[in-house]
């Protein structure tokens, strides 16, 4: 066996803040396992918008290293751990750790008040080798490639636990707006497969036709229709029975809201941090359901990985190498990157 690096490379962030970006640092310390966790070697990690955010001191973060979608192989075990893990592909999601005796975790581990999540409290995925806690981690069946599964483990699974918990009926009426996005594209496909009619709402020929082709039942272009009169019209007038907001914005939500039937459901994703435009006085005269959704349980993610084996999920992704990640970074905060980034991390 080759003998393990003392160094890696990572991707530093030394003071989250307005204008920040990350250093790629050759010097970092390659963890060691201790009871009960792993010694990952990462071979790629998606990006996600959530990290710029961390980066740039919008959410909180106290690690130096952020990133929560990576891929690799189980390279050395702690104790407590059995071998037969070794050389296992795993997948570390935003859910690093979780304590599992609270009233939370009793009902769905994925609000523990005191959970750990890379990039936030915990050294994160953009860096060669880390370690990780065996029970929250994922493991990646063989028939999906590494940059395939990256931006399944956030992206993926974040959009099917929001379409899942709106509780539609087949040939019930779904809106997603941003439909032809990063989430977008794979909430269209996922609300496909449960037979939901998708209102696909983006703009452009390009996604247009990526939304059509992958399942929608039609799209809208918010630059070239009325949205609102549209989506009355093939409602019969009532609206959709559920929508999920992928919008960071106050006007993404207003016009989810709006286009809601009476008991319809929304699915907050979209991080904004106004408030929501609408009166307890509405949502009690409409019978209004709002549930706000973070990742998704490991159920879930199983469920999610077995489509995707199947071949009926795909994300769309651009590959980049590691030495370009401040670049990506960049075209993520300018909404510049189609689909999903993957970042392939250096092998030696």
């Amino acid at each position: 066996m080759t003998a393990r690096k003392s160094f890696q490379t990572g991707a530093w962030v030394e003071t989250p803040g307005p204008g920040v970006r990350i250093v790629i640092r050759n010097d970092l310390p390659v963890p060691s396992p201790s009871s009960g966790e792993v010694l990952i070697k990462l071979e790629c990690t998606g990006v996600c918008h959530s990290d710029v955010y961390s980066i740039l001191g919008r959410t909180p973060m106290t690690a130096h290293i952020v990133g929560h979608e990576g891929i690799g192989k189980i390279i050395s075990t702690g104790s407590g751990v059995a071998s037969d893990v070794l050389n296992k592909r795993v997948g570390v999601k935003w859910l690093y750790n979780y304590c599992g005796s609270c009233e939370i975790c009793a009902k769905d581990v994925t609000y523990c008040p005191n959970q750990e999540n890379p990039g936030r409290n915990v050294a994160g995925t953009f860096q060669q080798y880390i370690v990780s806690p065996i029970k929250p981690l994922t493991f990646i069946p063989d028939a999906i490639s590494s940059e395939l599964a990256a931006p399944l483990l956030c992206a993926g699974v974040t959009i099917y636990s929001a379409i899942a918990k709106l509780r539609l009926k087949p040939g019930e009426w779904l809106l997603l707006p941003g439909a032809g996005g990063g989430l977008g594209h794979l909430g269209v496909q996922i609300a496909h497969i449960f037979g939901l009619k998708v209102i696909a709402v983006d703009t452009g020929e390009d996604k247009r036709k990526l939304c059509v082709d992958l399942g929608a039942t039609c799209f809208l272009d918010f630059k070239a229709s009325d949205v609102v009169a549209s989506v009355k019209e093939m409602t019969n007038g009532y609206g959709v029975h559920g929508a999920v907001c992928l919008a960071s914005s106050k006007a993404g939500y207003t016009q989810a809201l709006s286009l809601l039937r009476n008991l319809g459901t929304l699915v907050c994703i979209g991080l904004a941090t106004e408030a929501l435009p609408i009166t307890p006085f509405e949502m009690v005269i409409r019978g209004i359901n709002i549930l706000g959704s973070s990742v998704g349980t490991e159920q879930e993610m199983d469920e999610l990985l077995k489509m995707a084996a199947e071949g009926k999920v795909k994300a769309l992704v651009e590959v980049f190498d590691f030495n370009r990640l401040d670049e990506v970074l960049q075209k993520l905060e300018t909404n510049e990157i189609s689909g999903r980034a993957v970042v392939m991390l250096p092998d030696s």
